[in-house]
């Protein structure tokens, strides 16, 4: 189908703001350093959609939040492009037969910026910092009940209960490791102290603008420094972005489908990569605000309304790929079979809502997010068209998980990340998941769960069941997939980071 007139002619693009889960000096690599003429690129500009809050390593967060920290961070296992993981800090790991104890060998020829001595004891008061900062990703550690020195350059990690994704947590913003002499002060706020490649230039650096950072001496790791200079501008709105990176003031920045035509005819290059899901999270499950919404009929109606190919061909300007399932390709959880479990099908959604008994009683309040607006209101012209009305009221807030976590909405339409299997399990399944604000849940799903956090290395596997089982009872109505757009010019290379929208900073390479 298409869509109807009204929606079709006020089809825009999405804002990079809604593309995101939920990721100065006016010269690029090019311009900013030699990469004219054939000589050595040496600086790299990207331009960032917003500045820091605060250096502090305990404050660090993820997807495109996390790439500023990489700058001057190391963490202590370093996660590949592909999502393999391997040593960085932490030479070595293993768990003991219980998975309750995570052992980790260090490195031992690492300094920080400010000469202090990587060690064990400098790992255990960053993951204590970690668990006690309150920061953004504190859940990380949630499940480590303390770390113990066991000597020089080990540590002992000990779980109150298996967790599959700690290894993936450090190599995120739990594994961040900052100066020991720093963790705490003020100073880290706005001066980053860590084992990193590349260090703060204060002098350079403008709250809110730019932050400049200068190759470290006598960094551990050259392979890792590409650069002898990295420069970090903020541009909020999309449109600065791109008209920064086809004038050359930055080598490489995120952008949405719209601006990335542009961007297109200046012949920069795109490197898409699918981080998030976009669609309906049907909350109340249990029909505690919502009675119809307790009905998986209901639910499974509400799926088979929407014409998905044709909304994000039209609205999202084929930027994505259509699906019916909560989890991504990469978290092992994805299958096949589920990727088009729900088909465009008008005429059994209605024969649903006739079985469940709240035919032409359906209703469903949701809050719009702002930049979706369009989008929201071709959800509410195909639900129509099975007899479903969808009430869109007033635009999310800063408030907006409190309001989650606080039953205000029964469903809502949002962009969620499409993580690790426990990750994306503790994030929208398990009953401690902001977006299960309503606790749902049955032994069923429980043994699912309970199967994936004591599996290991088995955990995607295992979290099919868990994906087969949230799809069948019809508990979201996924749209797409939707693609992130980073586009850079040809001075650089750029190799995409699976399950982030802007690549890790070990992912840029002068272009040869």
């Amino acid at each position: 189908m298409k869509l109807g007139p009204k929606a079709a002619a006020a089809a825009i693009v999405l804002s990079a703001s809604l593309a995101l889960t939920a990721c100065g000096g006016g010269a690029g690599a090019g311009a900013g350093s030699n990469a004219g003429g054939g000589k050595t690129v040496t600086a790299l500009t990207l331009g960032t959609l917003r500045d820091l809050t605060s250096w502090d390593p305990a404050q660090a967060h993820v997807g495109h939040a996390l790439q500023p920290y990489q700058v001057a961070y190391d963490s202590l296992i370093l996660r590949e492009p592909d999502g393999k993981l391997s040593p960085m800090l932490a030479t070595e790991w293993k768990y003991n037969e219980a998975r309750t104890k995570l052992t980790m060998d260090l490195r031992t020829d690492v300094t920080f910026s400010d000469g202090a001595k990587f060690d064990a004891e400098a790992a255990k008061a960053n993951m204590d910092h970690f668990k006690k900062a309150n920061g953004p990703q504190m859940a990380q550690l949630s499940s480590v009940s303390d770390i113990a020195v066991v000597d020089a350059d080990t540590i002992d990690i000990n779980l109150t209960a298996p967790e599959p994704a700690l290894e993936y947590f450090l190599s995120q913003a739990a594994g961040l490791m900052g100066s020991p002499k720093a963790l705490g002060t003020d100073a880290i706020k706005t001066e980053p102290v860590g084992s990193g490649p590349y260090v703060m230039d204060k002098a350079a650096s403008v709250k809110d603008s730019q932050s400049v950072f200068n190759a470290r001496e006598g960094y551990w790791n050259k392979d890792l420094q590409k650069y002898k200079k990295i420069t970090l501008k903020v541009l909020l709105d999309p449109t600065a972005r791109t008209n920064a990176l086809v004038s050359g003031q930055i080598d490489a920045t995120l952008l949405d489908p719209k601006n990335g035509k542009q961007a297109e005819g200046a012949k920069m290059k795109l490197e898409a990569n699918q981080v998030d899901w976009s669609g309906l999270l049907l909350l109340d499950r249990e029909g505690t605000k919502n009675p119809a919404l307790a009905n998986v009929k209901v639910r499974q109606a509400i799926n088979y309304a929407f014409d998905r190919k044709t909304i994000l061909d039209q609205v999202m300007l084929g930027q994505g790929t259509p699906t019916s399932q909560p989890f991504g390709k990469d978290s092992g959880a994805w299958t096949e079979e589920l990727e088009n479990y729900y088909t465009y099908d008008p005429n059994k959604a209605r024969q649903l809502l006739k079985e469940s008994g709240f035919e032409g009683k359906v209703s469903i309040d949701v809050p719009t997010l702002p930049g979706a607006e369009t989008l929201i209101s071709v959800l509410k012209q195909q639900l129509a068209d099975v007899g479903i009305t969808l009430n869109p009221g007033a635009a999310i807030t800063n408030t907006f998980t409190a309001d989650v976590a606080a039953q205000k909405y029964h469903a809502l339409f949002f962009n969620l990340f499409q993580g690790e299997p426990t990750v994306a399990i503790d994030q929208i399944v398990s009953t401690k998941a902001l977006y299960n604000p309503f606790k749902t849940t049955t032994p069923e799903l429980e043994e699912k769960i309970q199967a994936v956090r004591t599996a290991g290395e088995d955990a995607g596997t295992k979290a099919q069941e868990v994906n087969k089982y949230v799809v069948e009872q019809a508990w979201f109505a996924p749209l797409f997939r939707v693609n992130q757009m980073y586009y850079h010019n040809d001075k650089v290379n750029v190799v995409p980071q699976a399950q982030q929208a802007v690549p890790s900073i070990y992912n840029y390479s002068p272009a040869k």
